[in-house]
């Protein structure tokens, strides 16, 4: 999902991503084995994440900084305070030249009030400035060469989007297991997850690294947890009774009686 030799197209997808030279013909879409110097594969890289963090007329370095962060990472930044100046504020400050994002980015971020968020989130959505705000790639932005180069707070630099995905598949990739874990298992119990939850979804990071990776451990762990098989009846809901350390079990050891619908 974070760095793939391959990714998915038909003719007006390879069209748009300039891969024209793959012989793509078709509206099916179909596994594409990718050149190896493609910044293409995985998820972050796909048009579709591109312009849904994007602006309507540019890109978003932020955004897209924060969808790593709150969707790879699983480390949000905290809500902005109240009366943030615009990202644009800070560009008239420079007079000589239009200045590009990274260069106002840079201006926003010497504000105190900036600093903290942006030095998270900046460095990941710059990473991503070869491609603009619908997902194309540029190799300029206002005349000026595009610099995607960055580095993390955990101190992995990167100089390009090619780098900062073999970071984050292999430096960080139990973070991503867990937040992948959260969100899936958030979708399947149909409910925030709760302390109790955490013991879930150490078994099933755990299981995870022990087969390579495979999605499909990934599914079955979360089909064969405690939450997911045994959920608390709405007579005891309503009862207000808490619920006990190992999900599904209520206090004295009685067997909560399952409520899912098949």
């Amino acid at each position: 999902m974070l760095d793939s030799d391959y990714t998915f197209l038909n003719e007006r997808l390879a069209r748009h991503y300039g891969l024209t030279n793959l012989n793509v013909v078709g509206d099916e879409m179909r596994l594409v084995k990718l050149p190896p110097d493609s910044p293409r594969g995985g998820i972050l890289t796909q048009g579709t994440v591109l312009a849904v963090t994007s602006n309507p007329t540019r890109t978003s370095p932020v955004k897209r900084g924060l969808f790593v962060l709150d969707n790879i990472l699983g480390t949000p930044p905290a809500p902005p305070p109240p009366d943030i100046p615009p990202l644009e504020d800070a560009a008239k400050e420079v007079k000589d030249h239009t200045p590009t994002l990274r260069e106002t980015l840079a201006l926003h971020r010497q504000k105190p009030l900036c600093s903290s968020c942006h030095n998270r989130m900046d460095p990941l959505g710059l990473s991503l400035e070869n491609f603009n705000a619908m997902g194309m790639w540029r190799d300029q932005e206002r005349s000026q060469p595009i610099d995607a180069t960055g580095k993390l707070l955990t101190g992995e630099t990167f100089t390009n989007i090619k780098e900062l995905k073999a970071i984050l598949a292999c430096k960080h990739a139990v973070k991503f297991y867990r937040t992948l874990t959260e969100k899936l298992l958030t979708y399947a119990l149909g409910r925030g997850l709760e302390y109790y939850d955490v013991a879930t979804v150490d078994r099933i990071v755990e299981r995870l690294q022990r087969t390579n990776r495979r999605p499909s451990e990934l599914l079955t762990g979360i089909v064969e947890s405690a939450p997911f098989q045994k959920t608390r009846s709405a007579a005891v809901v309503a009862a207000g009774v808490p619920p006990a350390v190992e999900p599904g079990i209520l206090p004295g050891g009685t067997a909560a009686r399952a409520s899912r619908t098949p």
